[in-house]
């Protein structure tokens, strides 16, 4: 065995300390590899072409690295599942819409004919996303018209309003009166159901209002229910809350200037999320019945 010259000693075990530090524990290959001289020796590599980075939800562009190949770009859309557009374009709810809405309703002469101006309606992005049109159920020759929110679950794959358990409270509050779905009108603000059962936004409300104005001056009830904190704040201008509105007789007034008698109570949702509050929807009821009764 060659003896290592003394002079070198302190190198070498500076050396192995250094990849004591650095975690070298076992040695690869008996002879060491310029890298550098592999690298020097090999002609250069052309960059992958890249395209512009997708765009996530929302159009939000993806960040810069994420940039991929051309390649890589179509295995990804080979491998991503197919998206079916739905049958129209949705719209971002604007003012156009609204007067839009609001033209095609003062066209409608009948009930007929407001719901087919409704059906083929494009300017509310609900539509996309709901199964059905809600647009009314009773009789359109009742005394008493009903206006609920907007439909759920239940109204969606019915196309009718007040069918799962609301409306089978409704029913019941009705009867209460003497009345059923073929002496009352019913109907609501949003003829469409959001997703996921949320709560409209001010735009989808106001894009909707013409449709159900237009609605109750053609029904042109003797009294009119506003079924919750949303329809009495839409169809009564007002900015209470149910709780206080509740009780007391308003005024909804019609484009054409006939004023209807309005009966803000609590909707039938609330009363089973909250049964201690039926007695006042009872009290509000009997209101209904009595100005019924004095109005022949």
């Amino acid at each position: 065995m060659t003896a290592v010259p003394r002079d070198n000693r302190p190198d070498i075990a500076d050396l192995l300390a250094f990849y004591a530090s650095a975690g070298v524990d076992e040695a690869l290959e008996d002879e060491p590899v310029n890298r550098f001289a592999e690298a020097a020796s090999k002609p250069p590599e052309r960059a992958p072409a890249t395209v512009t980075p997708p765009t996530g939800e929302k159009g939000a562009a993806l960040p810069r690295s994420t940039s991929v190949s051309r390649a890589e770009m179509g295995e990804r859309q080979a491998a991503a599942p197919a998206v079916r557009a739905p049958s129209g374009t949705a719209t971002v709810p604007d003012e156009a819409q609204a007067a839009l809405a609001r033209q095609l309703a003062m066209t409608a002469a009948t009930l007929d004919e407001l719901r087919q101006h409704m059906a083929a309606f494009d300017g509310c992005n609900l539509k996309y996303t709901a199964k059905n049109l809600v647009f009314a159920d009773g009789n359109p020759n009742a005394a008493v018209m009903l206006v609920g929110e907007a439909p759920g679950r239940d109204e969606d794959i019915e196309g009718l309003p007040f069918v799962g358990r609301s409306g089978r409270l409704l029913d019941r509050m009705l009867a209460a009166i003497g009345l059923d779905r073929t002496s009352a009108y019913i109907a609501n603000v949003i003829p469409w159901r959001p997703p996921g059962n949320r709560t409209p936004t001010p735009h989808e409300t106001e894009i909707c209002r013409p449709f159900i104005e237009r609605q109750i001056e053609l029904v042109n009830p003797k009294v009119l229910v506003n079924l919750g904190g949303p329809s009495a704040k839409t169809l009564l201008n007002t900015p209470e809350g149910i709780l206080r509105l509740r009780g007391n007789w308003r005024v909804h007034t019609t484009a054409s200037g006939i004023a209807i008698p309005a009966m803000p109570t609590l909707h039938p949702a609330y009363l089973l999320r909250t049964p201690a509050h039926k007695k006042l929807a009872w009290r509000d009821f009997l209101e209904v019945k009595a100005k019924l009764r004095a109005l022949g």
